[in-house]
């Protein structure tokens, strides 16, 4: 109970956070535009959407059918216990009259016994893909913003937002982003298993 707590209040934090840097940005973004137009025509911005890169970014979409591949034995396992639930519950609609009241309770208990672990590993299913999300997440954006970086060096940008409530296309670079992701190596990610 407390892990989902605390999970739960790490990403309102993560959340706020985010919100907070974001107003900073488009303040920040502001001011700059707002600083004059002389200065514009040396100032070069760029804006990438966050959420288009891990989307379609190839890091992402590699981090995608990681965890597919990790978790879908125990996905297979949770579908096949719940086949043998609604299998049981059928039998006890459907041979009621036939059941004795001994068989009928062994097999009720038997569905009850089912349905909790059902629940139990569903819950747990949940909770483990969400923390394997986060940390491959936390991978691609540190991707991510290593090639934000250098495409901030070799373009010469001044500046570089990674959100903004409204973009230009002119100052959009998100795609140049995704092309470097895919153009790096895969190899060259941060160890994704580092402090399991």
């Amino acid at each position: 109970m407390s892990r989902c707590l605390t999970a739960d209040k790490w990403l309102v934090t993560m959340r706020e956070e985010t919100i907070v840097k974001t107003m900073i940005k488009a303040g920040l973004l502001a001011m700059l535009l707002s600083a004059g137009m002389a200065m514009a025509a040396d100032f070069k911005v760029g804006v990438v959407d966050t959420e288009r890169v891990l989307r379609e970014s190839a890091p992402a979409m590699r981090a995608e059918s990681k965890i597919e591949k990790e978790f879908s034995g125990r996905d297979q396992e949770i579908k096949k216990l719940l086949k043998q639930a609604k299998e049981l519950q059928a039998l006890l609609d459907n041979e009621d009259s036939k059941l004795s009241d001994a068989d009928r309770r062994n097999k009720e208990r038997e569905l009850s016994a089912m349905n909790v672990d059902l629940q139990r590993m569903q819950r747990e299913f949940r909770e483990d893909l969400n923390l394997r999300k986060n940390e491959e997440l936390a991978i691609v954006l540190e991707l991510a913003n290593k090639a934000i970086q250098a495409i901030a060096e070799t373009e010469k940008y001044d500046l570089i937002l990674q959100e903004a409530v409204y973009r230009n296309p002119k100052i959009d670079i998100t795609d140049m982003v995704i092309k470097h992701l895919a153009d790096s190596k895969p190899d060259s990610a941060p160890d994704s298993k580092a402090g399991k």
